[in-house]
């Protein structure tokens, strides 16, 4: 059951967490506006779309995204003022220790994590949707791939080769698909033209040749001789239809195939390309990975944040917030040098991911420690 203490802590940090962090997110939405004023006047977007496509799915985005940071800024700056005021001192005095007055931090804590959880999971992939969408139409003028010569795995021994291809007419042109097996080529598909057909869901081919090879073994083989031969198959056909494992979702961006799915659609999207043997499986795990790891960083930042501010000293809250934000600024770089580290196969994606909340747990650790007490 909460006491006094515990309310007055937790309603000052709630608030304190909801006041920056909507003050925060009216500064990036004026920047936002100035920067993209000119795109929504020339492309003629309706109101209503930049609204409800672009700005109600933008703030709950960064929001979240930067929930662990305003949370530590927040401790550090409520805190600091408790302090200033020597309300730690009476506390303290009073018999409480420096563990229980963690409590209403942690359970403050808790809440905010969870809800980012819930956030990055299941609710924020879905809006990405709606805002990477209104961003491609209005803002990106379309996206349309500049990969050529595409080589991509999309069953175990299928290959898919594609020349080119044009996101605006979901096409492509000179395909191949190559299917091997006991790293002997059985069977290839070549095309001058490949068209998505929405309707059925199936490829339309144009100009098709397909080549299929047939092994027989030989039992009577001669030592030097080969010990099977194989046979020919060819076919042609003016257009044919075809239905694979492969759709133009997979020729978005890179974020756009990722970032829209929700916690358990995300799983089987890896699964599903690990069968494929995808090369970019690093990007999907880390995405995965940060949906939790980044939440649970507010524990730590708690812990560090309370930790360094809770003792009045010199310079005041001034220094307790600056000393914080050089701290958000090494998270964050620890952050990015990891997950880059895990994106480029330098390590198990897990383990990248979750190393900069290892880190900052034995700093909070021995703040913690060294706290007054």
């Amino acid at each position: 059951m909460l006491k006094i203490l515990d309310k007055y802590i937790l309603k000052r940090f709630i608030g304190t967490f909801f006041f920056s962090i909507s003050l925060m997110l009216c500064i990036f939405i004026v920047f936002d506006i100035s920067e993209k004023l000119q795109d929504f006047v020339a492309s003629k977007i309706p109101l209503k779309e930049i609204i409800f496509d672009h700005y109600l799915n933008f703030i709950p985005f960064y929001g979240n995204l930067f929930s662990p940071l305003f949370t530590f800024i927040s401790v550090i700056f409520f805190t600091s003022k408790m302090a200033y005021k020597t309300e730690f001192v009476a506390i303290l005095s009073s018999g409480t220790s420096f563990r229980r007055i963690l409590r209403p931090y942690m359970i403050g804590a808790t809440l905010i994590t969870v809800m980012s959880l819930i956030l990055n999971h299941f609710i924020i992939p879905r809006s990405n949707k709606v805002r990477i969408a209104f961003e491609d139409k209005y803002i990106n003028n379309g996206y349309n791939t500049e990969e050529r010569n595409i080589h991509k795995q999309i069953a175990p021994g299928t290959i898919l080769y594609l020349a080119d291809y044009d996101n605006f007419s979901n096409s492509a042109h000179y395909i191949s698909i190559e299917k091997i097996a006991n790293n002997k080529q059985i069977s290839i598909l070549k095309a001058d033209n490949m068209k998505w057909d929405s309707l059925e869901g199936v490829w339309n081919l144009t100009n098709v040749f397909e080549r299929e090879l047939i092994y027989v073994p030989l039992d009577s083989a001669k030592p030097g001789m080969p010990k099977q031969v194989f046979k020919e198959i060819h076919r042609s056909f003016p257009s044919k239809k075809i239905r694979i494992d492969f759709t133009p979702k997979d020729m978005l961006r890179l974020q756009s195939r990722f970032e829209v799915l929700p916690y358990f659609e995300l799983k089987d999207f890896i699964i599903k390309e690990k069968i494929k043997g995808s090369s970019r499986i690093a990007f999907f795990e880390v995405e995965m990975y940060k949906r939790t790891a980044f939440p649970f960083a507010t524990f730590i930042l708690t812990i560090i944040g309370v930790s360094i501010s809770s003792r009045k000293i010199r310079g005041g809250v001034g220094l307790h917030i600056a000393l914080g934000l050089v701290l958000s600024c090494v998270y964050i770089l620890f952050m990015h040098i990891s997950t880059t580290f895990a994106t480029s196969d330098m390590g198990p994606p897990l383990l990248m991911v979750w190393i900069p909340n290892i880190i900052f747990s034995f700093v909070a650790f021995y703040l913690y420690k060294n706290a007054q007490q």
